[in-house]
């Protein structure tokens, strides 16, 4: 069974607001990073990549791409988990991308 219009609307809707909320506080990258650093293996590229750059060039990139082409979407997403823990121990406040995380990953998990 594929995803409703409205879900995938809700969805795109989403993706801006992690966009704009990892703009707003100043972790959004003009600059893509490697191609080596990109074909990391490992679940975040967490050997290569910072969690906000595989936020922007691995997780949107993808999700924009399923959401445009009309692909199934994802049935389990648990992003949110992983950028508490990276918020944790830094200076920027990602409370409010946090929440926007939840949201995709409620959204992704309930289609």
């Amino acid at each position: 069974m594929s995803a409703s219009p409205e879900l995938y609307s809700e969805v795109a809707d989403r993706l801006l607001g992690i966009e704009i909320e990892m703009r707003r506080i100043e972790v959004w990258s003009g600059e893509p990073p490697s191609e080596n650093a990109l074909a990391s293996n490992q679940p975040f590229c967490i050997d290569t990549l910072e969690f906000t750059e595989w936020l922007q060039f691995v997780f949107l990139e993808r999700m924009r791409f399923i959401v445009e082409q009309g692909h199934g979407l994802p049935s389990v997403s648990g992003i949110a988990p992983m950028a508490e823990e990276h918020f944790r121990s830094r200076p920027e406040p990602g409370d409010a991308l946090l929440r926007e995380l939840e949201a995709i990953d409620e959204l992704l998990s309930d289609s």
